[in-house]
């Protein structure tokens, strides 16, 4: 059985950073392109960043391009998201999205965790 679990979650302020890991377990982690997702209150989940089997190929929402950066360790079948110059607009609820595809996985792949909160204060 797949699980993802994520954490690294809190309250920063505004300007600040934070790292969110996700912990696979249950298949071969190179199997997987690994992204992450965000829902704030009120909002639809929103895509934020993805990555490659390898990791040598990130892709990024318009909205943390330049402040977010997704990695991989593939030794630790854990996949990260380092958070810089957050802003208040990026407090929501962060999940981990696994697929085989990279391709489908910037729509939402087929497992997901159970989700971080993030809060930035102003």
């Amino acid at each position: 059985q797949v699980q993802l679990v994520e954490s690294g979650g809190g309250l920063v302020q505004a300007g600040g950073s934070l790292t969110l890991s996700c912990a696979v377990s249950g298949r071969t982690f190179t199997d997987f392109a690994m992204a992450w997702f965000r829902q704030a209150p009120g909002n639809e989940r929103e895509f934020v960043a993805a990555i490659n089997w390898t990791g040598d190929k990130a892709y990024y929402a318009d909205s943390v391009l330049g402040r977010f950066t997704i990695s991989r360790d593939n030794a630790k079948n854990t996949v990260y998201l380092q958070m810089d110059s957050l802003r208040p607009e990026d407090t929501a609820d962060y999940y981990c999205n696994a697929d085989l595809s990279y391709g489908m996985i910037v729509t939402g792949g087929f497992y997901w965790g159970e989700g971080t909160q993030v809060i930035v204060s102003s």
